[in-house]
Order: C-alpha cells, then structure tokens, then sequence
C-alpha cells in the first residue's frame, strides 16, 4: 500500500538526504502498518512528534498505535514548535 509520508521542520532530518528539500515521500507500507509503527520505523524519538495528521485529520497520542491507513492518505508530522 502506498501512502505519503511528510515531516516538518527539523523532522525533515528523518527523511533520506534526497527528500529533505521537498519534506515529504512515497512511501509502500503493509496494511496492517499504524502510524506509530510508521514514525517508529524512522527512528524519530517520541518527544520530538507533536502534531500528528492523517489527510489533515488530528490523530490523539492514544490512537497513534492502533490507527492504520488506507491507499492513497498523507500522514503528517510535526515537532513541538517554541515561540511567542
């Protein structure tokens, strides 16, 4: 199954060096595949996702291990963001 998978800010460091200018990538996962798994597979430490969004949807810290995807979503994510 293939989904799109983008990473913002300093996430992008995540991605392969030759996605890191476009932030995001195809990527083919199993169907069975959940967002944790996905973000896990990318060796991201958890403090560092914050926001978390499936075609634009918020998914809660407490579905992000059982949620899957469908063909075709975008999964988002972005670190906590500092400012003021």
């Amino acid at each position: 199954m293939h989904i799109t998978f983008k990473l913002f800010a300093t996430l992008t460091e995540y991605l392969p060096v030759d996605k890191r200018n476009s932030n995001q990538m195809a990527l083919e996962v199993a169907p069975e595949a959940t967002v944790l798994s996905i973000i896990e597979s990318f060796s991201i430490p958890p403090k560092l996702v914050h926001l978390v969004l499936v075609n634009g949807s918020y998914v809660p810290p407490e579905e992000r291990a059982s949620r899957t995807l469908k063909e075709g979503d975008a999964l988002a994510v972005w670190p906590p963001i500092a400012g003021g």
